[in-house]
């Protein structure tokens, strides 16, 4: 890890989340005044397909596979890690910054979920579970919760929405 990016570490850690609904996204019915957004794939069967897909989740391989740079403060999630999304490439490579709010580990479902952080374009949640399924099939879902942080995704609009439902759908791809 670059100084540069341990410093970007070190700000986000001393800043707070950009919403107040923190660990929302546990509940079936997500908090009004966001946009919502729930994307689910099936990616397997049977116990292997489960042990493989929650180590590929927890330790951010989901970002990676969907080409986002990822720089976090320990190799896989935690409740309370920060971790910097990067997006771009060399010196044109925007970072930006989240927590991990919570972690999911039990038996037959794994994942976790980050909030936003100041200098983040959105605020919000967005949870990564991977569960095995009653009639053994593992399924991946993506949800979030989110609204604009700054004013350019604002005027996005729902070309915004349009990104961020891409995005998920290769998250979801990603470990498929």
């Amino acid at each position: 890890m670059t100084p540069r990016i341990e410093r970007r570490l070190s700000a986000a850690s001393a800043t707070s989340l950009t919403y107040p609904e923190i660990g929302a996204t546990r509940d079936e019915v997500f908090p009004g005044g966001y946009h919502h957004l729930s994307v689910t794939r099936t990616i397997g069967r049977g116990d292997a397909a489960f042990a493989l897909a929650a180590e590929r989740v927890m330790s951010w391989q989901v970002q990676r596979r969907t080409g986002l740079r990822i720089e976090a403060t320990a190799a896989t999630a935690h409740e309370g890690d920060d971790v910097l999304l990067g997006l771009g490439v060399g010196p044109l490579t925007r970072w930006l910054p989240c927590r991990v709010v919570y972690t999911v580990e039990e038996p037959r479902r794994a994942g976790w979920a980050y909030g936003t952080l100041p200098g983040h374009p959105e605020a919000g949640e967005e949870r990564f579970l991977v569960v095995h399924e009653p009639d053994d099939t593992v399924t991946f879902t993506v949800e979030a919760f989110s609204r604009p942080a700054w004013w350019p995704v604002r005027l996005a609009g729902p070309i915004g929405r349009a990104v961020q439902r891409l995005v998920s759908e290769r998250y979801v791809r990603a470990l498929g």
